[in-house]
């Protein structure tokens, strides 16, 4: 309910500050959003932060700044700090709208944060690896990194052990990650499928794997 009330406070402000720039607008907003943040997030934290994606991205100052502080709120609500070197999240244009995405770090800061895994990775397969997987009643997951001229990726898995025991395992062919990114991400020519595939095959591979965990 305080997330909805901040955005609705952001809208009901843009109405009598359409003139303003995006910053000002963020700036403006501080003491509105301030009690829709979770406690690990300051109003002085997260200002700082949207004001640095902001500078960082010229395409977001074109974004509805309800949509912008939406998203934000998103990325402040999971503690995850977007648009960052950290790879956490990303704040998305599309068309006026600003979208909220998690990155691949994001993915593992928050399966951490469940207290249910004792193990998780996500890596890529390049040609010249040595890879063995089979599936069945004993099934096999081998990944050798070649030592050099590793060639190009082929394919992604992600492996997590639980605190319990067990093991689950999920992996897909670069040719299914594209695939599965064009088909569910209106965002896929832009943004970090662009920038960052590699990190956002992991990811994709990575929730095929907690959705077995």
């Amino acid at each position: 309910m305080a997330n909805q009330n901040a955005i609705q406070n952001a809208n009901n402000s843009l109405k009598s500050t359409k003139a303003q720039t995006l910053q000002n607008y963020i700036v403006s907003m501080k003491s509105g959003i301030s009690a829709a943040l979770p406690s690990v997030m300051t109003p002085e934290r997260f200002t700082r932060i949207a004001l640095s994606a902001v500078s960082g991205n010229p395409k977001l100052q074109q974004c509805d700044p309800a949509s912008f502080v939406a998203a934000m709120m998103n990325a402040a609500q999971l503690g995850l700090e977007p648009n960052t070197p950290l790879g956490q999240a990303y704040l998305i244009p599309y068309g006026n709208q600003c979208q909220f995405q998690i990155g691949y770090k994001g993915l593992i800061d928050l399966a951490w944060r469940s207290g249910e895994i004792a193990d998780i990775q996500a890596e890529t397969v390049y040609e010249n690896d040595t890879w063995e997987y089979e599936l069945g009643l004993n099934p096999k997951l081998r990944h050798v990194p070649a030592d050099r001229d590793r060639g190009d990726p082929v394919r992604y898995y992600a492996v997590i052990r639980t605190k319990d025991g067990g093991t689950i395992s999920a992996v897909m062919s670069i040719e299914d990650v594209r695939a599965h990114g064009k088909k569910f991400s209106k965002s896929y020519n832009n943004g970090p499928w662009q920038t960052s595939f590699d990190e956002m095959a992991k990811k994709t591979v990575l929730k095929k794997a907690l959705k077995y965990a």
